[in-house]
C-alpha cells in the first residue's frame, strides 16, 4: 500500500511539471516570438536596400556592320598526288621536301633506256614501211600508164591500188606507235602539274615505281590562292543570299584562334546548293590570295563575313540585353535608379546589337551588376557623380512593370 501511494504522488508531481512547462511554452509563443520579417526587411538584412554598384554605357547612334561569325577550315583549291605514269626504276629525285615549285618544274626521273629502245624500234618499223609504201606507189603509177596502153589486166591495177591503201594504213599505225613511244619516254621525266608546296618524299631513288602505286612520289598542295570553307546558320540564309546577289563582293576575314589578329582578307565565292539537315547550316567558301602564306591547309580559323552596313542606328553592347519569357529588356539608369525598359532588337555585330525600338541614343544602359538589380533600384556608378533623389514612380519612365515570367526584386545571377 505504501508503495502504491508513493507512485501516485510522484505521478501527480510529474503531470504538474509537464503542465507548467506547456504553459510557459504557450506564453512564449504568444508574447515572446518576434514577427516574421517583411520582404522589404529581408532585402534590408541581405543588403538589397543599399545602392547597387553597376557599370553602364550610353546607347550610341552611328553605323553598324552586320556580320556573320563562324569557324572555318583552310582548304587548298587543288591538291595533287604525283605518281609515275610509267613503270621503271626511280633514277633521280630533283626536288627538296617542303619546297615551293612552279608548274612544269622537274621533280624526278625514271630510267629512260627501255623506253628509248621502244622508240627506236617503232621508228625503224616506220621507216621500213614508209619505203615499202613509196615503192608501191611508184608501181601503181607504172600500172596506170600500162593500163592506159591496154598492156595489163584491170585486176592487176586494182590489186596494186589496194596494196597502196593497205601500206598507207600500216604507215599510219607505225606513226602512232612512234608517237606513243615518244610519249612513254617523255613520262620518264616527272614534272609538277601545278604550282604549289611540296610535301614529304614517299619514295627514295633506286626503288621500282609503277603507275599503279597509290601513295605516289610526293604531294603538291596549291597555296596561292587558297580557300576557307565554313558554315552559316540556316536562320542567316536569307540575309546571306540577299547580300551575295548584290552588286559588290562580300568581304571575308580570317582571324586567329584568339580573334585578335586578322590573318587574311578575301571574298565570298560560293554557296552550297543545299542545307545540311543534320546541322541546319549551309556550307560556303571564300577565296584568299594568300600572298604571304598566312593561311595553311587544314588550319582552323575564325571567320568574319561582312554582309552590309546599317547607318544611323541606335546600338548597345550585347551584354546589356536581358531576355524574358515574352520580351527583351534592358536596365536604363534615370535619376540614379535603374528601370526595366522593353526593347526591340535588330542586327548584331562585334558584340553590339542594334535597337530598333524602345531606346534613344545617349541613354545609359547597365552592363555589369545586373544580378543585384530590380525595377526602381537605386544604383551607383563608380567615377560618376551621385544622382539626386527623385519622385519617379517605381515603374520608371516608359518602362512598365516586368511581364509575367520576369523576376521582380533581386534577379537571379546571370539574368
Amino acid at each position: 500500500m505504501a508503495h502504491a501511494f508513493s507512485f501516485r504522488r510522484h505521478g501527480k508531481l510529474l503531470i504538474l511539471v509537464v503542465g507548467v512547462i506547456a504553459v510557459l511554452l504557450f506564453a512564449w509563443y504568444q508574447f515572446g516570438r518576434k514577427p516574421a520579417p517583411t520582404q522589404a526587411e529581408s532585402w534590408r538584412r541581405m543588403g538589397w536596400d543599399a545602392p547597387a554598384v553597376v557599370r553602364a554605357e550610353p546607347a550610341t547612334l552611328g553605323s553598324l556592320e552586320v556580320q556573320i561569325k563562324s569557324i572555318g577550315t583552310v582548304t587548298p583549291l587543288n591538291t595533287v598526288v604525283v605518281r609515275s605514269r610509267v613503270d621503271g626504276v626511280l633514277d633521280r629525285v630533283a626536288f627538296a621536301e617542303g619546297a615551293a615549285v612552279e608548274q612544269g618544274e622537274l621533280l624526278a626521273e625514271i630510267d629512260p633506256r627501255p623506253y628509248k629502245t621502244q622508240l627506236e624500234q617503232a621508228e625503224g618499223q616506220l621507216q621500213q614501211n614508209r619505203a615499202t609504201l613509196e615503192n608501191a606507189r611508184a608501181d601503181l603509177q607504172l600500172y596506170e600508164k600500162l593500163w592506159e596502153q591496154d598492156s595489163i589486166a584491170r585486176q592487176q591495177l586494182s590489186d596494186q591500188r589496194a596494196l597502196v591503201k593497205e601500206l598507207d594504213g600500216t604507215l599510219r599505225a607505225n606513226q602512232a606507235q612512234v608517237e606513243d613511244a615518244q610519249l612513254q619516254l617523255s613520262w620518264t621525266r616527272i614534272e609538277a602539274p601545278l604550282a604549289g608546296k611540296l610535301g614529304l618524299r614517299r619514295v627514295d631513288p633506286g626503288n621500282l615505281v609503277s603507275s599503279g602505286d597509290t601513295e605516289g612520289l610526293v604531294t603538291i598542295t596549291q597555296m596561292q590562292p587558297i580557300a576557307v570553307n565554313f558554315t552559316v546558320p540556316e536562320i542567316e540564309l536569307q540575309a546571306l543570299r540577299s547580300a551575295f546577289q548584290g552588286e559588290g563582293k562580300l568581304q571575308v576575314e580570317a582571324l586567329d584562334r584568339s580573334e585578335r589578329q586578322v590573318l587574311a582578307t578575301g571574298e565570298l565565292t560560293t554557296l552550297d546548293n543545299q542545307i545540311d539537315t543534320t546541322t541546319g547550316t549551309l556550307r560556303v567558301r571564300a577565296r584568299f590570295e594568300n600572298d604571304d602564306n598566312a593561311l595553311f591547309p587544314n588550319q582552323f580559323v575564325n571567320v568574319r563575313l561582312r554582309l552590309n552596313t546599317l547607318a544611323d542606328v541606335v546600338a548597345i553592347p550585347a551584354d546589356a540585353v536581358q531576355f524574358g519569357t515574352d520580351r527583351n529588356y534592358v536596365y536604363v539608369i534615370n535619376d540614379g535608379k535603374a528601370y526595366i525598359r522593353e526593347v526591340v532588337l535588330g542586327a548584331a555585330a562585334n558584340d553590339r546589337v542594334a535597337v530598333t525600338s524602345g531606346l534613344e541614343a545617349g541613354e545609359l544602359v547597365v552592363l555589369e551588376g545586373l544580378d543585384r538589380l530590380r525595377d526602381g533600384k537605386q544604383v551607383t556608378i563608380p567615377g560618376a557623380e551621385p544622382a539626386a533623389e527623385s519622385d519617379v514612380t517605381p515603374e520608371g519612365p516608359a518602362g512598365g512593370r516586368p511581364a509575367s515570367g520576369e523576376r521582380r526584386g533581386p534577379p537571379r545571377a546571370g539574368n
